[in-house]
């Protein structure tokens, strides 16, 4: 068994890995195409190409708080890895390791992107609409969550439709059973 949890947790690190690592090529490759330019329009204007630099979290919100998102997303990456390890099901592995992947692209972009460390800005490049404008992490903690909380909510129903086992008495110790 012990076995068996190390390769789904060597699965699930290296899919955080490529989430990481196709974050961070997509991001260089956003800077170095879209820089100047405007919206790209992909589906019309329900999606695009344009880049902006997020010092926020989702729609920027906390912009004045960029070390406050980098602490909070060493906290939630450490909480992560701790789940992970103690996680049984492939569903909840893989929808943490996107999870995982996301959260750590997003903190390499607040460590080491401008304006300084710890507080650097995150490379967006998805605009959805006149929404918002994302990136792939989104996308992987977007799918990821929902993995998650389906995998969850099917392992609360398996639960609950278990019968339960009444105990034999075998079961119950001496003294509750009249036994001395």
């Amino acid at each position: 068994m012990r076995h068996e949890h190390l390769l789904r947790l060597a699965m699930a690190c290296s899919v955080a890995a490529a989430v990481l690592v196709i974050d961070q090529v997509s991001k260089a490759l956003a800077i170095a195409e879209l820089t100047g330019l405007g919206r790209i329009p992909l589906l019309g204007d329900l999606l695009g190409l344009q880049l902006a630099y997020n010092p926020g979290a989702v729609l920027s919100l906390g912009a004045n708080r960029t070390w406050l998102f980098t602490l909070v997303g060493v906290i939630f990456i450490v909480a992560a890895c701790a789940a992970l390890w103690r996680s049984r099901t492939m569903a909840r592995l893989v929808g943490l390791a996107l999870i995982l992947g996301g959260a750590l692209g997003n903190l390499v972009d607040r460590l080491f992107a401008p304006p300084s460390f710890g507080q650097g800005h995150v490379t967006d490049f998805l605009a959805y609409g006149e929404l918002f404008i994302g990136n792939l992490t989104d996308v992987a903690l977007g799918i990821g969550v929902a993995i998650f909380v389906l995998a969850n909510l099917r392992e609360r129903r398996r639960e609950s439709a278990a019968p339960e086992r009444v105990p034999a008495a075998s079961d119950i110790p001496a003294a509750q059973n009249g036994e001395s």
